[in-house]
């Protein structure tokens, strides 16, 4: 489905209600649409850990304007399901991400940094072992 709106009306059909009870949920799906214009966007919560995402910050159920309790869950499940068919998990996603060289480049945690993981004295003394006093070159990546 292309629109928010459209997901909302689908949940009306099913649940009754108005569009207004159901657009908050069908939008936090979409909200990625902000990061990519396209449809990786639904990498990001279309799958079943972000249909559980949407159950732990609406609750478990919404009453529809009809009076009517309608779990989240569901509503999170028929956005997906328009949306791919079916509902894969997170690692069905991830699967798909070729892994390049910046992801894997990582810093050891137990070397202090050489910016900003030394405190310096009150006085501004710099420490012992730092990089500045012992004039070794530091690299800063931005």
């Amino acid at each position: 489905m292309a629109h928010c709106y459209y997901h909302a009306l689908s949940s009306v059909r099913k649940w009754g209600g108005a569009v207004e009870d159901y657009l908050a949920l069908h939008q936090w799906f979409d909200q990625s649409k902000a990061i990519f214009a396209d449809p990786r966007h639904r990498a990001l919560r279309h799958h079943a850990e972000g249909i559980f995402m949407l159950e732990t910050l609406f609750g478990a159920t919404i009453v529809n304007t009809a009076g009517r309790v309608v779990p989240v869950r569901l509503v999170g499940e028929q956005h997906v399901r328009e949306d791919l068919g079916s509902i894969p998990s997170f690692a069905d996603w991830a699967r798909l991400i070729t892994p390049q060289a910046w992801m894997l480049r990582g810093q050891r945690l137990d070397e202090p940094d050489p910016v900003i993981g030394e405190d310096f004295a009150d006085d501004g003394a710099v420490p012992s072992g730092s990089p500045i006093k012992a004039r070794r070159s530091v690299r800063v990546e931005i």
